[in-house]
């Protein structure tokens, strides 16, 4: 039985494109969202689905964003802004 591969070699860039793939993925959702109208029955399982889809990428989003490791430098006390 084939296993799956659990180690990946993603660039920094390729991340990133992933991520804006994924936003410009959300932004279409969020489109096709608000051509829908809430008192329409039929619209109902349309809504759900692209709602589903977009919980789904915002997940993913929040998955990636978890894992990445932001710079701080150690020595020095850090002042952001």
């Amino acid at each position: 039985m084939p296993r799956y591969n659990k180690t990946f070699e993603l660039s920094i860039q390729d991340v990133d494109l992933i991520e804006e793939a994924l936003r410009a993925r959300g932004r279409e959702l969020c489109k096709m969202r608000r051509a829908l109208a809430d008192d329409n029955p039929a619209d109902m399982q349309s809504i759900a689905v692209i709602e589903a889809d977009q919980r789904e990428t915002e997940e993913l989003l929040g998955r990636l964003h978890n894992q990445k490791i932001f710079y701080r430098p150690g020595a020095t006390p850090y002042v952001s802004g």
